[in-house]
């Protein structure tokens, strides 16, 4: 193994800096509610290994062996299986961070606005490029929880943090994206995207960390408001 074959795993490690810095802090207490992340990221996971396992299968995107180490628990890079648990780490921390340093800062009523428009847009994006998976499936999905969360769950009381934290890990998201595009490390079939991006980055990757991120927080919530254990 060389160490080019370590890109995609060094690359990871720039999500956990921020994790790091804010748990110097001693008012961010969030290492304490990791037990009501670990379920929730296992559990949004096993969807996205599983999404990701089967596109792997369909051609949809592959990945440069060159950049990666090789180890690939049921076809699927480890380097995967590892974004799917650091990526909500480190946006949580953030929304931790949000919660304790914004505590008064509330706009429920814009964010629910700007849902609604992800909401629609996601829809519209789904239909009108339902013949390209990777487009399809992230806004039909996208919309589908996104609706849920807003006619059907009690999560739209943190919005405001949520959405906070999500564009602020765009930053680290859009780099690292960008990079294992640009080398690259993730192929993407033409076929299968819809063509537009930000930084080299497909657009449908930014609608992948969102659902990624809003099905973690959304039940790392659930249940750290029922604090069943």
């Amino acid at each position: 193994m060389e160490i080019k074959n370590l890109t995609y795993l060094l690359l990871l490690l720039i999500y956990l800096l921020i994790p790091l810095v804010l748990s110097t802090q001693k008012k961010v207490r969030f290492v304490f509610r990791l037990r009501y992340l670990l379920p929730a990221s296992i559990f949004a996971g096993a969807i996205f290994v599983m999404w990701d396992m089967r596109f792997t299968e369909l051609g949809i995107w592959s990945f440069n062996p060159d950049y990666i180490t090789g180890i690939e628990p049921l076809n699927v890079p480890i380097e995967e299986w590892l974004s799917f648990l650091i990526l909500p780490l480190s946006s949580v921390y953030i929304y931790e961070w949000f919660k304790i340093r914004l505590e008064n800062f509330e706009q429920p009523g814009v964010f629910i606005i700007l849902s609604l428009a992800l909401l629609s847009i996601s829809g519209v994006l789904a239909y009108s490029f339902r013949q390209n998976m990777f487009t399809f499936f992230t806004f039909f999905l996208t919309a589908i929880y996104l609706g849920y969360t807003v006619f059907r769950n009690r999560f739209k009381k943190h919005y405001t943090k949520f959405y906070l934290s999500y564009f602020v890990t765009l930053v680290p998201f859009i780099i690292v994206s960008g990079v294992l595009n640009k080398l690259p490390v993730i192929i993407y079939n033409s076929n299968h995207i819809m063509g537009a991006g930000f930084f080299g980055v497909p657009v449908e990757k930014l609608g992948f960390l969102f659902l990624l991120l809003l099905i973690n927080v959304t039940i790392y919530e659930y249940l750290n408001e029922r604090q069943y254990y």
